[in-house]
C-alpha cells in the first residue's frame, strides 16, 4: 500500500497542477455538463416524432465534458493532436442518426466542449442561450411545418367495386387525391389513395363513416404517415 501511495503521489507530483489550474479544469468539466444537460432538455421539449431516445440524451450530456477532457489534453500540443487525429480515424461508428435534427444537437454538445475545455466559458454561455432562444422561437412559431396534412385512406371490400362513389365523397373531404395502388380480384377488392387536408381538423370520422356507408365497402382505414404524427 506504500508504494502504490508513493506511485500516486510522483504522478501527481509530476502533473505540477496550481490551484488556479485545479480550478479551471474542474470549472470546465462542471460548465460542459450543465449546458449539455439543458442541451438535452431542449431536445426533450422541442423533440418531435416517435423516434425518441434515452439514450440519446444521455449521451449529449456525457459528450460534452469528454470532449472538453480531450482539449485539455490536447491544447498546445502538436504531437496529441496529430495522434488524436489518427486514433479518431478508426473509430467507426455504426449508429445511424435517424433525423437531421440529432446530428445537430450532437454538434452542438460536441461545441460546448470544445469551448469549455480551452477556456472559452463566456463564449459557450452566450452561444448557448443563442442557439436555446433560436430553437424555442423556431418551436413555437412552428417553424418549417407544412400546412398541408398527409394522409394514406385504405378502402377495401368484398363485392363490386364502386370507384365512383369513393371517388365522389373522398373529393367531398379531401384537398387532393390520388390512387397509390389498387388491387381488385372475383372475391375481394382494395384500394389505397394518397389523401391530402388543407384542415389539421378535417371530419375524418364522418369521411370513414360516409365510405362505410358505400355499399359494397368492408373496412375503411386512416393512416397517417410518421411524418404527420407530430401535432
Amino acid at each position: 500500500m506504500e508504494e502504490i501511495s508513493n506511485i500516486i503521489r510522483q504522478a501527481f507530483a509530476g502533473m505540477a497542477l496550481t490551484g488556479a489550474d485545479i480550478f479551471n479544469i474542474f470549472f470546465s468539466l462542471l460548465l460542459a455538463f450543465l449546458i449539455a444537460l439543458a442541451i438535452s432538455q431542449v431536445y426533450k421539449i422541442t423533440h418531435r416524432g416517435v423516434n425518441y431516445e434515452l439514450t440519446f440524451m444521455t449521451s449529449l450530456v456525457i459528450l460534452a465534458p469528454i470532449v472538453a477532457v480531450v482539449m485539455m489534453f490536447i491544447r498546445g500540443n502538436l504531437v496529441l493532436s496529430l495522434g488524436l487525429v489518427g486514433s479518431l480515424s478508426i473509430i467507426r461508428f455504426r449508429t445511424p442518426i435517424k433525423d437531421t435534427r440529432d446530428m445537430v444537437y450532437l454538434f452542438w454538445s460536441i461545441a460546448v466542449g470544445l469551448g469549455a475545455g480551452t477556456h472559452n466559458w463566456g463564449l459557450v454561455i452566450l452561444a448557448s442561450a443563442f442557439l436555446v432562444a433560436a430553437i424555442f422561437i423556431l418551436y413555437l412559431i412552428k417553424y418549417g411545418r407544412s400546412q398541408n396534412h398527409d394522409f394514406i385512406l385504405v378502402v377495401s371490400g368484398s363485392s363490386e367495386y364502386v370507384s365512383d362513389s369513393l371517388l365522389e365523397i373522398i373529393r367531398k373531404y379531401a384537398k387532393d387525391s390520388r390512387i397509390r395502388s389498387q388491387k381488385i380480384s372475383e372475391e375481394m377488392w382494395e384500394v389505397i389513395f394518397e389523401m391530402q387536408f388543407s384542415d389539421q381538423k378535417a371530419e375524418f370520422d364522418q369521411l370513414v363513416r360516409d365510405l362505410k356507408a358505400v355499399k359494397g365497402v368492408g373496412s375503411v382505414s386512416l393512416l397517417a404517415p410518421q411524418l404527420a404524427l407530430p401535432v
